[in-house]
């Protein structure tokens, strides 16, 4: 008799992981800190501009169910978010199949920073460090360098704890990548969760 046993993680995480809106209100909820940006997905050029009235430019516009740079545009002034806008959401639609988008603060040059964790079925999970990814052309990663070079041990420490502390808040079980930016007063926060199951 044959036992089979899913290896990964639970769909109750992936649902909340799944996408770039639903893993910010975790980490929002788990207090890990995030870049300041819309509470949730963002559907109507209103709320855009709504958003953009209270807190100013630059920001970035990034597709919910996507990555790879496909979907994203940074937007240093108001003349620009309309049109930026309508190309952000029809490009995700375009590649992802849903134009779900949501904004952030644009960070000018922050450090990339992501951490590898692995978790098991028992509540554990470990780290295995980081590696810095900021090299990058049009938003997706073109060096990797690990150990991360000329991080301070106080931020590393923030960024490899606030990992493990998601991870553990959304009970992950699996290898995962927990993605971070580092701003220039040092400033830590999590953008995108992806489960390293290919």
């Amino acid at each position: 008799m044959w036992y089979c046993k899913f290896i990964g993680p639970r769909y109750e995480t992936i649902s909340a992981l799944g996408d770039k809106v639903s893993a910010r209100e975790l980490a929002m909820k788990c207090e890990v800190p995030v870049v300041p940006g819309t509470p949730g997905p963002v559907e109507r050029f209103e709320d855009a501009k709504e958003f953009t009235d209270k807190y100013g430019f630059p920001i970035i516009i990034k597709a919910a169910f996507g990555g790879g740079g496909r979907g994203m545009r940074v937007v240093w002034k108001q003349e620009e978010l309309q049109s930026s806008f309508e190309r952000a959401t029809s490009e995700a639609k375009s590649a992802f199949g849903n134009g779900t988008c949501f904004i952030e603060r644009f960070l000018h040059q922050p450090k990339h920073i992501e951490v590898q964790l692995l978790g098991d079925n028992y509540g554990n999970v470990v780290h295995l460090f980081e590696r810095d990814c900021s090299v990058q052309r049009r938003h997706q990663k073109v060096v990797e360098l690990a150990p991360a070079k000329d991080l301070p041990a106080d931020i590393r420490k923030g960024i490899l704890d606030s990992a493990v502390k998601l991870a553990k808040y959304a009970k992950y079980r699996n290898a995962g990548t927990a993605e971070f930016l580092v701003d220039a007063s040092g400033t830590i926060s999590f953008i995108l969760w992806y489960c390293d199951n290919d």
